[in-house]
């Protein structure tokens, strides 16, 4: 009986040693997928909410201080976002427009990120 038990307890080891090798491999598999991929969503939103708070705090930052010319620079903005201008108005022109830039950019951004993602993960996977 010893003799069988002693036997039958290394095959037990094994098995627990395999299935916790095939358990960190899977867990390893989920982590990564999980970290590989981007949500061009959420990107999008919180490069769009950093962009719109910076121009948004910038133009009222000018208007504040105010001097005979205000905001000669971060005026001319207005060059390429119509209807933005260095005042209180102007700046929440500006959030919109630093928003949908933020948000196209970080689609983009996430959106190419895991297309190279997934074309060097097939490239891996086959050689």
């Amino acid at each position: 009986m010893r003799t069988a038990s002693k036997q039958g307890s290394p095959s037990g080891n094994q098995q627990i040693e395999e299935t916790a090798i095939n358990q960190e491999e899977f867990e390893d598999e989920l982590l990564e997928r999980a970290v590989i991929s981007l949500n061009g969503h959420v990107l999008g939103i919180v490069l769009g909410i950093i962009g719109g708070l910076v121009i948004f705090v910038a133009t009222n930052w000018l208007v504040i201080k105010g001097g005979p010319v205000v905001g000669p620079h971060l005026g001319l903005l207005s060059q390429y976002f119509i209807g933005y201008s260095v005042t209180f108005v102007g700046s929440l022109v500006g959030v919109l427009y630093m928003f949908l830039i933020g948000y196209i950019s970080g689609f983009l951004i996430a959106f190419i990120y895991n297309l190279v993602v997934l074309i060097k993960g097939q490239k891996n996977a086959k050689g």
